[in-house]
């Protein structure tokens, strides 16, 4: 699942007439980025969350054929947060462990290492070093893979995670977020990460855009 319903209010005026996730970096939609890369994990059927001004990504990227992938959208209207989001999502998303990536980031990160977890933890998340923008990061994660959420050093959640359906069965339809239930899930001891040390970009300013754009053009040099 990619999320892409959110107002990209700390875009505007770039997000007044256009969806974030299709502003484009390197001549793409952002999320034409993350689309392919799970296409050439292996992923062939996507579900995209829709909300401000969701009807232009259908408009766009139609079916998904045309980039090797199904895509089925789950359209929200007022959007629900993430968990809210993918809550609505669950009959879309099926009941096997499924993976998650933000609309808004580029990376190089390998999605086929997500295809080859194994066991019945709910979640396991993608973990980066913190950011200029959010240097007090978010989680802890062990020598042995595990989470934490009140132990230093801590990392940044990258926006990439696999997670068990069942974290969201007992959530109530509506708008709710999802650091609630990775925190319970942490609690539980049934959530998992790993560390990123490649690239990944939050786009998160007209900035960032830019700078990405930038890096992109001369990456292809």
């Amino acid at each position: 699942m990619i999320l892409a319903a959110g107002y990209g209010k700390r875009m505007r005026p770039l997000t007044d007439r256009t969806p974030k996730p299709l502003l484009e970096a390197g001549g793409r939609p952002l999320i034409q980025y993350p689309i392919e890369a799970l296409r050439d994990a292996g992923v062939r059927d996507i579900v995209i969350n829709t909300g401000w001004l969701g009807e232009q990504l259908p408009a766009r990227l139609g079916d998904g054929s045309e980039l090797g992938v199904r895509l089925h959208w789950s359209h929200e209207g007022t959007p629900l947060e993430t968990a809210g989001g993918i809550r609505r999502a669950l009959p879309l998303l099926g009941e096997a462990p499924f993976i998650l990536v933000n609309g808004d980031i580029w990376t190089d990160y390998d999605f086929r290492r997500l295809g080859e977890l194994a066991g019945d933890d709910r979640a396991h998340l993608v973990l980066v070093d913190n950011p200029a923008h959010h240097p007090h990061g978010d989680f802890h994660l062990t020598e042995h893979g595990r989470l934490g959420d009140n132990a230093a050093p801590r990392l940044t959640y990258a926006g990439i995670a696999r997670l068990h359906p069942a974290l969201f069965r007992d959530l109530d339809d509506g708008e709710r977020p999802l650091a609630p239930l990775l925190r319970a899930a942490i609690a539980a001891d049934r959530a998992t990460g790993e560390h990123h040390a490649g690239h990944w970009w939050d786009i998160g300013t007209p900035e960032r855009l830019a700078e990405l754009d930038r890096f992109l053009a001369h990456r292809r040099r």
